[in-house]
């Protein structure tokens, strides 16, 4: 049963308390079994304020644990938990972390995505659920937890499915660790035997990573083994990495189109290559002109209209819903004298009264070119208010737009007053809208980006600003069970408004453009395009910022204001427009455009003696996200080969003119000589030649200074103990070593342990590009027993 699957079939959790540490009076832990957010005695809570305080909960039955939700107090408390942890586990001792974050110091309930897949992907049950508070919210006092509830999925045939999956997995793994640790020991009648034993129910590893190591380690065939690398790209296994390098931006200017502008919004029917792009602010007015660009014929062109099209404006979003061929537009900037700027749709005037102002909702029909009215006001059916620097984007597969945060147009003329709009859900099929529970739990902002991933039915919500302040904070928020969660991350882009994002679902990527709370003169240097992994579960690959720099010197100039749209096909992000700087900021300019009401561009610069002139932009770019091919694995893993011929070849009893030669020319064509680290491991070859009393290096090598009596370097063993003298494991170790294996061929004498153990070493090294299924696992068996505490002294 697939994961998409399961998604309805969670259900509220029953569960009982089964232990914790000791409460304060009569705090007990009991109390969070129910929901009193008027009582202060109804909560749990701690006797000390260190972390070694927690509280464990037993299910009623074994169930995949998807959310858990925190209840509160009617108002804010002290010690109202802040951080904590969560683990969770089949039994009391076998727990793992599943969730760190943070709960808001409100009286909002807050729910939370817990893990319950491991890093194969496989779903695992729960029985125990253990809750470790780490701070409260007040310094120095107890924390205090005040209603618990928990969902999943409690079905038991199901769960009895997942669990019986898991334990296979797990019996599986450890056949797998201990068939890599026979192998590494040069044990290869029992592994072989195993292998015969458990028949087609196990893969250790792909074939074709067998016949590596068959050639590699066991033949030393290098011309095979570099064939195999070949066979092993076509099969893609070398797709993981490649996919987790980091990518490069290669920018092309296209040709120039609608005339400049900021606060625009754009759309991309992707099956046909088109780009759509309607409105914005020019400095001057507003603008309803509307605009299509052919990517494949990489030209633009001016649609008509019409009577019934939305009016001239910013700061509004389109989105394109490619199953009825149809482009939704919503919101618009209005002054906060209700006034439209540039209104030409409006009244004769170009004033609206704020008894006429509306969140209208309009639809533009691609194959008869027609707009019209979906909604006078969709506020009136359950929607968003008139509102302005919000996010759209489309489910095309379940036809609903998801529309979140923005402004809400003040009519007042109080520049204090921010009011921001929830997450509203509009179902096409329907035609109704819906405010989404839970949305409330993260900051409300505007000016910030939202993309989704339909593959898991998960909304990001990355940056923005509340006020003054810009935001770096980036949350998930789970369509299916309606749960957010504050993504942890490492360090990244700094605070940002205005944020233009794109999704790559296959990938697990958003590719983010951000707009930089420091001034402008600050910002402008580089286009600070960076890429943000989620969900990623290969080793080495969790969730983190990455810059992406660009390959040539051809970029645009940074800017704001923009509208990017992303063709998942090609892999390509095409950006238009925006507004620039020239010049740096002064006091009265930064005032002005605080006080215009808009952090997207529909502002109107203070006339004067300004320092700073703000440009619209009519460029228009593709951004090509590229990442390293399959040549370079190729290129990298040939050299670790070539590398260890070369030590076989200095190592044996021939003259060291062919292995000289052999450097020089079939080693030197692999190795990038611009990367200080290949080319120093290059360079140290050569003391190789000079321990088997070869000739002084070549110039064309290099020089590099060296004892000609120091020996090969060689990898010190993780056996070794720290004083340098084998220990038990060691010497164990080395004896299965020396000792060759019958299954070992016999064509070229019998391999020495130093020859084994380096050829190993290389195979090794040439699977970290391999994929985590078509290899053996990571790490050691020797990893999985730790210090035997009661056997020491």
């Amino acid at each position: 049963m697939d994961i998409p699957a399961l998604e309805t079939m969670s259900v509220p959790l029953t569960y009982a308390i089964d232990a914790s540490t000791p409460p304060s009076g009569r705090y007990v832990a009991e109390n969070v079994l129910i929901d009193k957010p008027t009582d202060q005695n109804s909560r749990w809570s701690t006797s000390t304020s260190n972390t070694n305080q927690w509280i464990t909960l037993r299910l009623q039955s074994l169930a995949i644990v998807k959310s858990i939700t925190f209840g509160k107090y009617h108002k804010s408390h002290p010690c109202n938990m802040k951080d904590f942890k969560i683990y969770v586990g089949m039994t009391r001792d076998q727990m793992v972390e599943v969730l760190h974050a943070s709960l808001k110091n409100d009286t909002i309930p807050e729910a939370f995505s817990l893990k319950h897949e491991d890093n194969s992907g496989l779903l695992f049950p729960t029985r125990f659920i253990k809750i470790v508070p780490l701070s409260a919210h007040g310094t120095s006092f107890n924390s205090s937890i005040w209603h618990i509830s928990i969902t999943g999925i409690s079905d038991e045939a199901v769960v009895d499915r997942v669990r019986k999956g898991y334990d296979e997995y797990r019996e599986s793994q450890a056949l797998r660790y201990l068939l890599k640790h026979l192998r590494q020991r040069r044990l290869l009648s029992p592994y072989h035997a195993i292998l015969s034993r458990v028949g087609s129910s196990i893969r250790a590893e792909h074939p074709l990573v067998s016949e590596l190591h068959s050639y590699i380690v066991l033949h030393g065939d290098w011309p095979k083994a570099e064939e195999i690398l070949h066979r092993m790209s076509s099969a893609n296994l070398f797709s993981s990495y490649l996919e987790r390098q980091r990518p490069h931006g290669v920018w092309t200017k296209l040709h120039d189109g609608p005339s400049p502008r900021g606060g625009h919004a754009m759309c991309i029917d992707q099956p046909n290559g088109i780009i759509y792009l309607f409105g914005g602010w020019d400095g001057q007015k507003n603008l309803n002109d509307f605009w299509v660009y052919d990517i494949r014929k990489e030209e633009w062109r001016a649609l008509p209209c019409g009577t019934d099209a939305p009016s001239a404006r910013s700061c509004h979003k389109m989105v394109y819903n490619a199953k009825l061929r149809c482009i939704y537009v919503l919101g618009r900037l209005v002054e906060p004298e209700g006034n439209p700027k540039g209104t030409q749709n409006g009244a004769a005037n170009g004033n609206e009264s704020s008894s006429t102002l509306s969140a209208e909702f309009y639809r533009y029909h691609v194959e008869t070119e027609k707009w019209e009215s979906l909604k006078y006001d969709s506020t009136v059916s359950g929607g968003p208010s008139l509102l302005y620097d919000h996010q759209m984007v489309m489910d095309n597969e379940k036809q609903i737009i998801y529309v979140s945060g923005g402004k809400i147009v003040n009519l007042s003329g109080d520049l204090n007053i921010h009011r921001y709009s929830g997450l509203f859900a509009y179902d096409v099929e329907r035609d109704k809208w819906s405010l989404l529970p839970h949305a409330d739990t993260f900051t409300s902002r505007s000016a910030h980006a939202m993309v989704l991933d339909p593959n898991t039915q998960t909304l990001f919500i990355l940056f923005g600003q509340q006020g003054e302040k810009c935001l770096s904070d980036v949350h998930s928020y789970h369509i299916p069970t309606n749960t957010t969660a504050e993504l942890t991350l490492g360090p990244g882009p700094e605070p940002s408004y205005i944020a233009r994002a794109a999704i790559n679902p296959e990938l697990k990527e958003i590719y983010v453009y951000t707009h930089s709370e420091q001034s402008s003169s600050t910002l402008f240097v580089d286009p600070p395009i960076w890429v943000y992994r989620y969900g990623c579960r290969e080793k080495g690959c969790a969730s983190k910022w990455m810059q992406i720099p660009p390959s040539s010197d051809e970029v645009p100039e940074p800017r704001f204001a923009h509208e990017i749209v992303y063709d998942h096909g090609t892999g390509t992000v095409y950006m238009f427009g925006g507004k620039t700087s020239v010049g740096k900021d002064s006091e009265s300019d930064k005032e002005n455009q605080e006080n215009s009401g808009s952090t997207d561009t529909a502002k109107d610069e203070k006339k004067g003696d300004v320092k700073e002139t703000m440009v619209r932009l009519d460029d228009f770019w593709a951004l090509k996200i590229e990442r390293p091919s399959w040549k370079e694995v190729i290129r990298r893993a040939t050299f670790y080969l070539r590398q260890q011929q070369f030590k076989e070849m200095c190592s044996s009893n021939e003259a060291p003119i062919p292995a000289l030669a052999y450097l020089q020319n079939e080693v030197s064509s692999v190795v990038n000589h611009s990367d200080p680290e290949e080319a120093e491991s290059f360079r140290s070859l050569l003391t190789h030649l000079l321990s088997s009393g070869s000739p002084p290096p070549s110039p064309h090598l290099g020089r590099r200074d060296v004892d000609e009596d120091e020996p090969p370097p060689r990898k010190r063993s993780r056996s070794n103990a720290a004083d340098g003298k084998p220990s038990t494991s060691a010497s164990l170790a080395g004896a299965m070593l020396r000792a060759a294996d019958p299954l070992e061929p016999s064509t070229q004498g019998e391999l020495s342990e130093q020859t084994f153990t380096l050829r190993n070493e290389v195979f090794e090294k040439i699977l970290e590009f391999v994929n985590e299924d078509g290899k053996q696992p990571a790490g050691s068996l020797l990893d999985l027993f730790g210090v035997n505490v009661d056997s020491l002294p």
